[in-house]
């Protein structure tokens, strides 16, 4: 892989991104890409985000800000990022960096090795690399979810829901072009179009601790059982 970007939605993120940022930059340094770009998109932040973000953008910094028109969800933060990246392959990770940098690797040997262009980074498949639990009731209706998941959509993955996905850039600009989801079912969505597309998907054991701070409410958590089935209906 010569050529990466890091597409990192962020709402409200002014306190964790510093150390995501200085941890992604310093393992970046480490390698030797000939193109690299840390895209962070800002999805109406009512704190300082942006200009964190200012701070780590000066030149010569990979680091660049993206704004969307007012907070419009993560689905359409990621989208948006993912079609403004100009790397060859895309990695998108969440703020918090619940999954290190460093296993982003993984996900790339992955796809390379399987003639894939799509890696999804996965809590599932191998649950001894969590090394921090999230509660126990969020853990249980994550494993719920993708147990209905699987029943409505027919996608064959054990966690849909690991924000850690890499994508071949064709691959990307042609699903997430797609993509109406803008919440948090989107990840949903765009495996189904690439199931759709015939575009390769693998799922990949990574590491994974939970950081506090979600920004997942129990609304927003229902309605990603409703959104599988209009995701059905969309992509029949």
């Amino acid at each position: 892989m010569d050529s990466l970007s890091i597409v990192i939605p962020a709402y409200n993120e002014e306190g964790r991104l510093p150390q995501t940022l200085d941890r992604i930059l310093e393992w970046l340094h480490a390698q030797r890409f000939k193109f690299q770009e840390v895209i962070v998109v800002d999805d109406g932040s009512r704190d300082a985000t942006a200009g964190v973000v200012d701070e780590y953008s000066k030149p010569p910094s990979p680091v660049r800000l993206l704004r969307n028109p007012g907070n419009r969800g993560k689905g359409y933060a990621v989208r948006h990022g993912m079609l403004d990246a100009e790397g060859e392959w895309i990695l998108y990770t969440d703020a918090d960096l619940s999954s290190p940098i460093e296993e982003l690797p993984k996900l790339y040997s992955a796809a390379a090795g399987q003639n894939a262009v799509i890696a999804i980074g996965s809590r599932a498949v191998d649950r001894s690399l969590v090394t921090v639990h999230q509660s126990v009731f969020r853990e249980y209706s994550g494993r719920f979810f993708n147990l209905v998941m699987r029943a409505v959509t027919g996608l064959p993955f054990h966690d849909t829901q690991c924000g850690f996905k890499l994508y071949r850039a064709d691959a990307a600009k042609t699903i997430f072009s797609r993509q109406e989801q803008d919440g948090f079912s989107f990840d949903v969505e765009d495996l189904v179009i690439a199931q759709k597309l015939g575009l390769r998907a693998v799922e990949v054991p990574v590491r994974w601790s939970n950081v506090e701070g979600t920004k997942v409410t129990m609304a927003q958590g229902l309605r990603s059982f409703t959104d599988l089935l209009q995701i059905r209906k969309d992509h029949r």
